[in-house]
């Protein structure tokens, strides 16, 4: 999660209630906020759309329908939402903060997780999406990226089984008898985890949402989604036309319980799955509880005969402690009531409902392990407080590829924390590690590396057309200052809507530069007139009287003389008093040099005159004969039709 980018809403007081402290996520038509209520003093989060979202009335009303669906929904593992209202005219929603991240950033860093880890977290997972169910909802959208995985109250982060899992974004959510397909036709699900009934005919109900669980199970197991393509239509029709692989086939060692599991939960046709979350989540809890009573006996068979004083690796009391709770796997903080009910029954050791002798075989092998790991850590002092500690290597500035060699070289495990941009440091290298250089580190232990994403760089958006609050709040939340320059009048972008922004769209900026918004004043109140074809000096006039300037430009054209040939702006546009409107003007046709004709033959002479567009006048006793006086002289410049009299003898 990003909780270090500047954003310039941080430290604004919304409703003079919610004061924002910190940016969680922006994704792609929201962002959330960490903030504190100053009525009732508590941290939450704070989700406000996008500025480019704003007149996406189809959004907004969905936004605006996640609030009242959850509200609809008290349980532990879904999201609150507590508040909403609009900031600055963008609606925003008040919900529950979870101190954690997504199962999408814990299965980016583990890439996948253990049968028991992927058993607590779809558990929760489902009791939050039965929950909707009995509601008579379906989420529709069940996948890593709307799943929260929330620290222990322990503060343990390396062991999943006893995190708390929330579900949100329930934004798609819809009552089981309302459409699947949204108001513009579009198939509201993610391909990767959309069920078939979802593409063939847009059907979606309570099975809908197990399918798309099953494939989160799925991906917990194996690190990945059954079905991908570049393609999303392919994808989708991939989960139409084939049956989900079992998770053993890409993992081996994956129990045939999961693989039956996933099995059930993924069937094509709809009938043959467990008919709601809730039913699903019986087969969960029946399938951890055997897998979990069998790793108990098979972790201790296999350890407590190997276990020696001092040895790498031997179990400790910790240890012991750990695999007793196995049994179970989930603290009485985060089972549910149906959970709790059953662990203090068989902590009892009620045989009726526990097990019977199973239950006692187990209990005698369980205290004896423990007695004798006890003496083991006695012995295993020394290593367990100095001998398996060293010092953490330096790893700034090395790329990932160089930083990944070197952990294999040396048997450490690395770690991506979330990247932070950095303008000095190239991307895809080391800018900070824990434990820092030369600090204490487990032989073999975890690095934890946050890597460069480059330098920040910000996008000028295209504003143009766009309300000058709505623009300035889009440019702001990208980190970039903002700039009003000097209005104008158009006739076609509103008044109070963006004109052009300098720099120009698509322009790359670092955080802090400013953006000049010019803001359009609407259109100008002095129509343009009609002048072309007029006398210039009528035009001239007429523009005088309009409280406008004349420009004039005189051009060659065939027009007569001081005819107005051409304007700008056009006719019918709008001018400010005083605008200056640029006349090209006739300067008439152009001037026809006389050739000299002397001594030609008087028809040949006539012919060339009135090919050069002149008039002829014959004069003399012979027009057979040649010229010999023409009238006006050679090298003349006269008008075209100009009369030219030649003489012939």
């Amino acid at each position: 999660m990003d909780t270090t980018v500047a954003d310039t809403l941080i430290g604004t007081t919304i409703d003079g209630r919610y004061r924002i402290t910190g940016r969680v996520a922006r994704g792609g038509m929201a962002t959330v906020y960490t903030a504190t209520d100053q009525r009732l003093e508590r941290t939450v989060a704070l989700k406000i759309i996008h500025p480019s979202q704003a007149t996406n009335v189809h959004f907004v009303d969905r936004f605006t329908d996640e609030a009242k669906t959850i509200a609809r929904l008290t349980h532990p593992n879904v999201v609150a939402v507590y508040d909403q209202g609009r900031h600055q005219g963008l609606p925003y929603l008040v919900m529950e903060y979870v101190h954690g991240r997504t199962l999408r950033d814990v299965l980016t860093q583990r890439r996948r997780l253990s049968p028991s880890e992927a058993c607590a977290i779809l558990e929760q997972m489902l009791a939050a999406i039965a929950a909707a169910h009995r509601a008579g909802l379906v989420h529709r959208d069940v996948k890593p990226e709307n799943v929260l995985v929330a620290e222990a109250p322990s503060g343990g982060s390396g062991n999943l089984v006893d995190a708390v899992v929330k579900v949100a974004d329930f934004g798609l959510a819809r009552a089981v008898e309302a459409s699947s397909v949204d108001d513009s036709g579009q198939l509201m699900a993610t391909v990767a985890y959309v069920a078939p009934e979802l593409v063939t005919d847009g059907h979606a109900d309570a099975r809908t949402d197990v399918y798309s669980a099953g494939i989160v199970l799925y991906e917990m197991l194996t690190g990945r989604v059954p079905f991908d393509g570049d393609d999303p239509v392919e994808v989708a029709w991939q989960h139409v036309d084939n049956d989900v692989p079992p998770p053993s086939a890409i993992v081996k060692g994956v129990p045939k319980a999961l693989d039956d599991l996933v099995a059930r939960a993924t069937r094509r046709d709809p009938g043959a799955r467990p008919t709601d979350a809730g039913a699903l989540l019986g087969e969960v809890q029946s399938v951890r509880d055997d897998l979990g009573a069998a790793n108990v006996e098979t972790a201790l068979l296999r350890q407590v005969p190997q276990s020696r004083p001092g040895a790498p690796g031997a179990p400790g009391a910790a240890d012991a402690t750990a695999m007793m709770s196995a049994v179970t796997d989930r603290p009485s903080w985060a089972k549910l009531p149906e959970q709790a009910r059953a662990a203090q029954t068989y902590r009892r050791g009620d045989a009726r409902l526990s097990g019977g002798p199973r239950f006692d075989r187990r209990r005698i092998l369980l205290s004896s392990a423990v007695a004798l790991m006890v003496l083991v850590v006695l012995g295993s002092t020394w290593y367990v407080t100095l001998g398996r500690y060293t010092e953490a290597p330096s790893m700034i500035n090395m790329t990932k590829v160089q930083a990944e060699l070197y952990a294999r070289q040396n048997n450490f495990e690395i770690f991506y924390g979330d990247g932070a941009y950095n303008e000095t440091v190239p991307k895809d290298s080391v800018i900070s590690q824990d434990p820092a250089p030369k600090g204490r580190i487990v032989n073999g232990g975890r690095l934890n590396l946050v890597l460069s994403l480059g330098p920040e760089r910000f996008q000028v958006p295209d504003l143009n057309g766009i309300e000058l609050a709505a623009a300035k709040a889009e440019l702001e939340q990208n980190g970039l200052k903002v700039k009003q320059g000097t209005a104008q009048y158009d006739d076609i972008v509103p008044e109070g809507s963006v004109l052009s922004t300098d720099p120009a769209k698509g322009t790359e900026l670092k955080r802090g530069d400013t953006v000049t918004l010019v803001v359009s004043k609407g259109r100008a109140p002095i129509s343009v007139p009609d002048l072309v074809g007029k006398n210039i000096n009528d035009a001239r006039n007429q523009l005088q009287g309009l409280g406008l300037t004349a420009v004039e430009r005189y051009k060659d054209s065939d027009q007569p003389a001081d005819t107005v040939i051409a304007q700008t702006p056009k006719s019918g546009s709008g001018a400010a008093k005083d605008a200056e409107v640029t006349l090209d003007v006739s300067k008439g046709p152009p001037l026809v040099t006389v050739p000299d004709l002397n001594n030609q033959a008087c028809q040949q002479a006539q012919a060339t005159l009135q090919g050069m567009n002149l008039r002829v006048r014959v004069e003399g006793f012979n027009q057979n004969g040649f010229v010999r006086q023409q009238n006006p002289g050679a090298n003349t410049q006269v008008a075209p039709q100009t009369e030219v009299v030649i003489a012939c003898f």
